[in-house]
């Protein structure tokens, strides 16, 4: 059986996991703060913080921009279920938007139209590691009229002045968007290195930190990194220190650090991301467009264009003016060939909890179109060429 994404795993990464096993030091310390540094070099900003998941980054934001249930915030429809999680967590009002046809990204015209007074965060979510318009976006929230609507309550919403963009790129680790890598595109971006994703600490994430003059993106660190550790002014690292045992607790924080462990794979990863994991990723991409894209019977997704390029994490293939019964038949004779496929995703208002809310996916019919028609093909750096072949011949058998 062909699996659709497992972890990529060599020896370098059980020597570094090893090695920080036997260093006696397996909570949040030296590698972590070392992988941080690595990822804020890697796309270009000052301050990146190591958590427990993409989700707790992008919710840390929202609880120290002081999003509650007075504020809106705006989401695609067409997501995971965390980037609208975060929202109801806060007690805001999710608000969901359609997204473009042809790349499953955040439609910009709708994010417009949605935003009203009590609009405080708009969330762009890079579907598949291909970026967002976020020249598109970050123009929009400085247009003077839509900066009028701004209604500030606390002192880090009056001192931005308008509406902040929080990127969820949980898929887009080494994107680009006319030549600058996702994480400094906008205000904050969250990844996540969860075991499916490009580049994994098992579980994971890492928030960049890009906020403008005069806000000082150390010193928002200083304040996360408390918050993320229980309000505790010292981590065990700090305090095994000489004397250094007293710590105090500033305010009732939360439990959401990174390991060292979990560091450690993230490290030994970044070693080879750029030569060996992104180009393979990217090879099998090629091979599958290749396959498909003049086929009459699929569209191909967009990965490349002259603006933007993917970071390759995932191939959302379009079955061509199927129906979501023909869709999961398809699916269904991909898997009796041994080859294992995905969906991304059920859009929010399909899933229980949003549905029993009133959410209806009838609202956004760019998104059920595309995902009742979407099939997403294995891409990881361990698939070799025979499995590519063989995964194409899968299809298009299922297909025909």
């Amino acid at each position: 059986m062909i699996p659709f994404s497992p972890p990529y795993i060599n020896d370098d990464i059980i020597k570094e996991v090893t090695e920080a096993l036997r260093s006696g030091w397996i909570t949040t310390g030296p590698k972590t703060k070392l992988l941080e540094k690595t990822v804020a070099e890697y796309v270009g900003v000052q301050h990146v913080l190591c958590l427990n998941s993409a989700t707790a980054a992008l919710e840390i934001i929202l609880r120290w921009f002081g999003v509650d249930e007075n504020d809106e915030v705006i989401v695609p429809v067409y997501t995971y279920s965390a980037t609208a999680n975060v929202v109801m967590h806060c007690n805001a009002k999710l608000v969901l938007v359609d997204v473009n046809a042809d790349d499953f990204n955040i439609a910009v015209d709708k994010v417009r139209a949605a935003i009203t007074a009590r609009t405080k965060v708009i969330m762009p979510v890079d579907f598949a590691g291909y970026p967002c318009d976020f020249d598109a976006l970050n123009s929009l929230v400085n247009e003077p009229e839509i900066n009028a609507q701004f209604t500030p309550r606390t002192a880090e919403q009056k001192q931005l002045g308008r509406i902040l963009i929080l990127s969820d790129a949980a898929h887009s680790l080494g994107a680009t968007y006319k030549g600058k890598r996702t994480g400094s595109l906008c205000d904050a971006t969250a990844f996540s290195f969860h075991a499916v994703k490009n580049l994994t600490t098992a579980e994971g994430g890492a928030l960049c930190l890009n906020f403008p003059a005069p806000f000082d993106n150390a010193a928002i660190y200083k304040q996360l990194y408390i918050k993320t550790l229980h309000g505790q002014t010292k981590d065990a690292l700090a305090k095994t220190q000489k004397g250094a045992w007293e710590y105090d607790i500033i305010e009732p924080g939360y439990k959401c650090n990174m390991a060292d462990i979990a560091a450690a794979i993230g490290l030994a990863q970044f070693r080879v991301y750029e030569s060996e994991i992104e180009p393979r990723r990217r090879e099998i991409m090629k091979a599958y467009h290749t396959a498909f894209s003049n086929h009459p019977k699929f569209i191909a997704p967009v990965f490349e264009t002259t603006d933007r390029v993917s970071s390759f994490h995932l191939y959302p293939l379009l079955v061509k003016d199927a129906s979501l019964q023909e869709r999961n038949a398809i699916l269904q004779r991909i898997f009796d060939q041994d080859v294992s496929v995905n969906v991304h995703f059920k859009p929010i208002p399909l899933l229980s909890y949003y549905a029993g809310l009133g959410y209806k996916i009838a609202d956004y019919p760019i998104a059920n179109s595309l995902w009742e028609r979407e099939i997403s093909l294995p891409v990881y750096a361990g698939l070799s060429d025979d499995q590519v072949q063989q995964v194409i011949a899968a299809v298009l058998k299922a297909v025909e």
